[in-house]
């Protein structure tokens, strides 16, 4: 395994593509993307990181049924490797483990 470095956006593409399961295509994970986070990409911003994912294998996908509603193409399905669910994982966790670790005071404050 690569270890557990994981960018912002690269947690956040593994999280949406964990979510959408067999529907965890290109256009599919940049739309919930923009639903769940409101956050807009450009789809070669996508893409790039879809493939950079895949190189350190946290990723893995296959070329899933042509639809006849995108006129016969194929669409590019994507899902977690065993590698890729671990290292998710272990971010879970460090990130649960800081918070806790945050005194509750800390985080009361005003607007002012």
């Amino acid at each position: 395994m690569k270890g557990t470095n994981l960018g912002e956006f690269e947690e956040l593409l593994l999280l949406v593509v964990l979510i959408l399961q067999d529907e965890a295509y290109m256009l599919r994970i940049k739309d919930e993307i923009k639903k769940q986070v409101n956050r807009s990409i450009s789809m070669g911003a996508l893409h790039t990181t879809l493939t950079r994912l895949e190189k350190k294998d946290f990723l893995k996908s296959a070329m899933g049924g042509a639809t006849q509603e995108r006129g016969g193409r194929r669409k590019r399905i994507y899902e977690l490797t065993a590698d890729g669910k671990v290292t998710l994982n272990e971010v879970k966790e460090m990130r649960a483990s800081l918070w806790n670790q945050v005194p509750s005071f800390e985080l009361k404050f005003s607007h002012a």
